[in-house]
């Protein structure tokens, strides 16, 4: 396809959330003196007529945002962004991306091509996985193969041992790669074609060991000083697995940097945070030049200085939300908890009160939920002050959704159920306070409200 110079470039950006990424890109674009369009739900449609395929609203390219590794159905995504790779030039196309969030994918295509990656043991049989585990020391990396967020990402005990699989989810076990016992730290790389963006190192909050900005890491610029090596590798890797965009994340142990993870929708939120510049606009300018349009570099520059994520001209009017969209559960509903060693199915109360779920002590520790990662300050009825409770990562299943949650943990020994469903999970569905799983009324527990 080839544009005028004169001819505005129409830029797809493929995105069912809404993000401050997605918004900033669309800005960009606009600003850029080209024509954004959103691409969601409200708005798009693809027809197959006479064998004819047309795309509404149509576009000259398309920037892929689609977020995979936190849904459930991954596929169902990827399957959508493969038909608009059909019809359109695509960024971050769906190959790409499938062979970045599978994060056992990506460290087997790195290593083969000889980026340096930890090593790792995939294993179909819980038997095979554990007969491997020694070899990672006392103390290793436990993942699930798709996951965000830090979520789904645990450091394990290893001489205990750990399951192939987290609930309907695959996982391995990865070395663990730290030079500093007392500080952990990564490094992110932002990279837009064959350019680093920006960097910044990560540092874990405290009583945790996993960086992620979500998860209230800190951030540094690490664009001062940023290891030649540590940004070729970064560069490499993103060429390798075909992203045009993404956010590599490497570690420095004691013989060089490995990469961790490389995302094909990273967030840019910790990144101008710490560097003060936003990826946007190079995204625009590479989806804009790619369809054979022309650009400001100059002004590129400028934007990148601001993250401009106000409401883009480009958004659709919203559709009135259906309460038929939202999944129904009742005041007592039927769960499955799944830990890094087991899961069990029991019943779950609901609380909106409560902003985070909490699960009982012996059935944190049956299903080796966690380790503890740090601790949370959890006041009960009228007590202002709380009392401090260790939390855990946990996967909870719920009418066939699972939900990876940072759930504290308590004592629920002398109440009715050992699991509630705090708003962390409860916000994804509507709660019929008639509905209960349970064929006795219970009335022994107690309501609990977070800080």
């Amino acid at each position: 396809m080839s544009m005028t110079d004169d001819t505005p470039v129409r830029v797809g950006v493929l995105s069912l959330h809404t993000s401050k990424e997605t918004k900033a890109i669309l800005n960009a674009v606009d600003d850029l003196g080209h024509e954004s369009v959103w691409l969601r739900r409200e708005n798009t449609a693809i027809s197959i007529e006479d064998s004819e395929v047309t795309l509404e609203p149509d576009v000259d390219i398309i920037a892929n945002r689609l977020l995979l590794s936190n849904t459930e159905e991954p596929a169902e995504g990827l399957g959508l962004a493969a038909t608009f790779e059909h019809i359109r030039p695509m960024l971050n196309t769906p190959d790409a991306v499938l062979g970045s969030i599978h994060k056992f994918a990506t460290g087997a295509t790195l290593a083969d091509w000889n980026i340096r990656v930890p090593d790792a043991l995939l294993a179909l049989s819980n038997e095979r996985l554990n007969a491997g585990r020694e070899r990672f020391g006392d103390v290793g990396v436990y993942k699930t193969a798709i996951g965000t967020h830090g979520g789904g990402t645990w450091k394990v005990d290893l001489t205990e041992p750990v399951n192939p699989k987290v609930g309907n989810r695959q996982a391995f076990l990865q070395e663990l790669i730290d030079r500093d016992d007392q500080k952990h730290r990564d490094l992110r790389i932002y990279t837009v074609g064959d350019e680093v963006i920006g960097a910044m190192y990560r540092y874990a909050p405290e009583g945790d060991w996993r960086t992620n900005v979500a998860l209230g890491g800190s951030v540094q610029d690490a664009m001062p000083e940023l290891p030649e090596e540590a940004a070729e590798t970064a560069l490499y890797a993103a060429d390798v697995l075909g992203l045009d965009y993404a956010g590599v994340d490497l570690v420095e142990g004691h013989d060089g940097w490995f990469v961790l993870e490389v995302n094909p929708t990273a967030g840019f939120k910790g990144l101008y945070e710490a560097t003060n510049k936003s990826p946007a606009p190079y995204i625009a300018k590479l989806a804009i030049e790619r369809a054979g349009g022309t650009v400001d570099d100059e002004r590129v520059e400028g934007l990148s200085t601001s993250l401009d994520d106000s409401r883009p001209k480009s958004m659709p009017r919203p559709e009135p939300q259906s309460s038929e969209e939202t999944p129904l559960i009742g005041y007592i509903e039927e769960v499955v908890v799944i830990g890094t060693s087991g899961s069990r199915q029991t019943h779950a109360k609901s609380d909106t009160g409560a902003t985070r779920s909490s699960i009982d002590t012996s059935l944190a520790a049956d299903i080796g939920a966690g380790p503890i990662k740090s601790m949370t300050r959890v006041r009960s009825g009228s007590s202002k002050t709380g009392k401090a409770r260790p939390v855990v990562d946990l996967v909870i299943g719920v009418g066939g959704n699972q939900h990876t949650v940072t759930a504290s943990v308590e004592d629920r020994g002398h109440m009715d159920y050992p699991l509630l469903l705090g708003r962390d999970i409860l916000q994804h569905y509507q709660v019929d306070v008639r509905r209960r799983a349970d064929s006795e009324h219970a009335g022994r527990d107690e309501d609990y409200l977070e800080e």
